[in-house]
C-alpha cells in the first residue's frame, strides 16, 4: 500500500470516528457503558434460562423488561442535566407521597405491603426513591457551600430519614438500605468531615438496640441470627443459606456446565431465579464465571466513576458518584448474602436476577449517567 493510499485510509477512518462521536453526543450515548451493560444483560438471560427451569415465558417477560429498561435509559439520557436538578424536589416529593399511600392503601403480599395498583398494573413506589433520593440530595448539596455546614447536614439527614423509615415500615429492609446508601454517599462525596462521619457511626451504633427491638420484624431478626448459625434451623430460616453455599461450593473452578446444576434444577435452592441466582451461576459456571461477571461489574463501576470525575459541575459529580456507589452496593450486598456473609435482605443481582421495576430503575440511573457523560462532551466540544 502506497503512502497516499495509507493517508486516505487514515483520513476515512478519522472521519468515520468523528461521525460516530457526533452521533453519540447527539443522542447522548456512552458506547463503553452501553456495551458493558448489554454484555451483562445477555449473560443474565443465559443464566436466568437455567435458573427458571428453561422457562420460555420467564425469558419473554425478562426480555420485555429489558426492552422497556433500555427505552427508559435512552429517553432519560436525552434530558438536560440542569432540568434534572430543577425537577429533583418534585420527583422526591412525589416519591414520598407514594410511599405514604402504600402504607395507607397499598397492596399486601407475603406479609408485606409494598405495592400500589393502577389500572391493573402493580408497582413498587420504593423503587422510585432509588433514583429520587440521590437526585434530591445532590441537587440540595450542590447549591450549598461545600463541605456542607452543620445545618445542611441535618437537613440532608432528615431528607434521607423520612423515605427510609417509610420503606422500613412496609417492611422492605433491602430497598431501605439501598435508598439510605444512595443518599448517604452523596453526603460523603460532598466532603463530609471525618468527625461528622465518626459521629454518624456512633449514632448508628447507639441505634442498633432500639432498631432491633422496635423496628425489625421477627423474620428480619431471624435472618440476622441465621447469618451467625444457619445450621440451627437447617429446614427453616437457614435453608436458603445452606443450599446456596452447597451450590457455590459444588461448582468448583469450572462449574458443572450450563443447565447441569442440581441445586436449582431439583428445586433445592429457593428463589434461584431472583435473589439467589448467583448461586445457580456459581454451580454451573464455577469460580471462573463468577470472576468474569465481577470483572464486568468492576468495569461498569469504573466507567461510572470516570464519568463522575469528569462531570462539569458539582451536581453531576455528586449524582454520578452516588449512582456508581449504589450499583456497587447492589452487587456487594447480593453476593454477600448469598455467600452467607451478610443477612438475607432481598437485594437482586443487577441485570442477572429476574425482575421488572428494579431493572427499569437501574437502567434509568445509567441513563442519568449517560446524560452527565455526554453533557460533558457537548460543553467541551460545542
Amino acid at each position: 500500500m502506497g503512502s497516499q493510499d495509507f493517508q486516505r485510509r487514515m483520513h476515512a477512518d478519522g472521519v468515520g470516528f468523528r461521525r460516530r462521536d457526533r452521533f453519540a453526543q447527539r443522542f447522548h450515548i456512552d458506547y463503553l457503558l452501553l456495551f458493558l451493560l448489554m454484555g451483562i444483560c445477555c449473560f443474565g438471560m443465559v443464566v436466568l434460562y437455567s435458573a427458571s427451569g428453561s422457562s420460555i415465558q420467564t425469558m419473554q417477560k425478562q426480555g420485555t423488561f429489558f426492552l422497556i429498561a433500555y427505552g427508559a435509559m435512552f429517553v432519560i439520557a436525552q434530558i438536560p442535566v440542569d432540568f434534572m436538578r430543577r425537577a429533583a424536589p418534585w420527583l422526591f416529593a412525589l416519591g414520598v407521597v407514594l410511599l405514604v399511600l402504600v402504607l395507607a392503601v397499598g397492596i399486601g403480599a407475603k406479609g408485606a405491603q409494598r405495592w400500589l395498583g393502577v389500572g391493573g398494573i402493580r408497582f413498587q413506589p420504593s423503587e422510585v426513591m432509588k433514583v429520587a433520593m440521590p437526585l434530591m440530595i445532590a441537587a440540595f448539596l450542590s447549591r450549598q457551600v461545600l463541605p456542607p455546614r452543620f445545618l445542611h447536614i441535618v437537613i440532608t439527614l432528615m431528607l434521607i430519614a423520612v423515605p427510609t423509615a417509610l420503606i422500613i415500615k412496609q417492611p422492605d429492609l433491602g430497598t431501605a438500605i439501598l435508598v439510605l446508601v444512595s443518599g448517604m454517599v452523596v453526603l460523603f462525596y460532598a466532603g463530609l468531615q471525618w468527625w461528622y462521619i465518626a459521629f454518624v457511626a456512633g449514632a448508628f451504633g447507639a441505634s442498633l438496640w432500639p432498631v432491633w427491638h422496635f423496628m425489625l420484624h421477627d423474620y428480619q431478626q431471624k435472618r440476622i441470627l441465621m447469618l451467625l448459625n444457619p445450621e440451627s434451623d437447617p429446614l427453616g430460616a437457614g435453608w436458603n443459606i445452606i443450599q446456596s453455599k452447597t451450590a457455590i461450593g459444588s461448582g468448583g473452578l469450572h462449574g458443572k456446565g450450563w443447565l447441569e446444576g442440581t441445586q436449582s434444577r431439583l428445586d433445592f435452592l429457593p428463589e434461584g431465579h431472583t435473589d439467589f441466582i448467583i448461586a445457580v451461576m456459581s454451580e454451573e459456571f464455577g469460580l471462573i464465571g463468577v470472576l468474569l461477571l465481577l470483572a464486568a461489574y468492576i468495569l461498569v463501576i469504573a466507567r461510572c466513576m470516570f464519568i463522575a470525575v469528569n462531570a462539569q459541575d458539582t451536581f453531576g459529580r455528586l449524582l454520578a458518584a452516588s449512582i456508581a456507589t449504589t450499583f456497587f452496593v447492589y452487587v456487594f450486598v447480593n453476593m454477600g448474602m448469598v455467600a452467607g456473609m451478610l443477612p438475607v435482605v432481598g437485594v437482586p443481582l443487577p441485570f442477572i436476577s429476574q425482575g421488572g421495576t428494579a431493572i427499569v430503575v437501574l437502567m434509568s440511573g445509567f441513563g442519568i449517567l449517560m446524560a452527565i457523560s455526554t453533557e460533558q462532551k457537548r460543553v467541551m466540544n460545542p
